[in-house]
């Protein structure tokens, strides 16, 4: 394994700092490492179908079981798998919204929990299988959620963290591009903050 999957998320497009700044991070990372190669999945520019109950039946039964539609709603799940586990590096921008994350990013989080590929249950409880990863998680909010007072209302990192551990990943790393409806100056100290961040980062990876 060589790559980054960098997965962006915001409906923002060009002008969202989360898309940029893990983009940004990602290039670092892959020119620190030699110049890795990077995997871009954006989940507006690509979205992703809500699972639903063709998705739920597909992927319970084994490949050679499945009716045309239920192997066309496995096979996008099975193609987002593949790149995360072919990945030794993890990328993921996402804004704050309403206290988590953008319901794109969440969808592609369903398609990749998948039993029997990236965990598996025991009789000792779940084991994560896609190990030996690193993730990095850049979220960009209006306020200040990282400590504080609102820091219980961050439910995105706390997620996400929970969400990659269990699958196996849990080396992750956050930069917070906060405070940005404080104003044009403390928009443009977080954003100098989040980047020397990336930018440590990537030189320790």
């Amino acid at each position: 394994m060589s790559n980054i999957l960098l997965v962006t998320s915001s409906p923002r497009g060009a002008d969202s700092l989360s898309n940029k700044l893990a983009t940004d991070l990602a290039g670092k990372l892959s020119t620190q490492a030699g110049s890795k190669s990077i995997v871009h999945r954006d989940l507006v520019s690509q979205p992703l179908p809500h699972i639903d109950g063709v998705f739920a039946a597909a992927i319970r039964k084994p490949a050679d079981q499945r009716n045309a539609e239920e192997a066309k709603a496995a096979a996008v799940s099975d193609e987002l798998v593949a790149e995360l586990l072919a990945a030794d590096t993890l990328v993921i921008g996402t804004g704050l919204i309403n206290f988590n994350i953008y319901s794109s990013l969440k969808a592609w989080i369903d398609h990749i929990a998948r039993a029997g590929l990236t965990f598996t249950y025991t009789e000792n409880g779940p084991i994560g299988l896609a190990t030996g990863k690193k993730a990095y998680l850049v979220l960009a909010s209006g306020g200040v959620y990282s400590d504080g007072p609102t820091a219980a209302m961050n439910h995105a990192v706390p997620y996400l963290k929970t969400v990659l551990g269990f699958i196996g990943i849990t080396d992750v790393e956050v930069v917070y591009v906060e405070g940005l409806a404080y104003g044009p100056e403390a928009a443009e100290k977080a954003i100098a903050a989040a980047q020397t961040r990336a930018k440590e980062l990537a030189l320790a990876a």
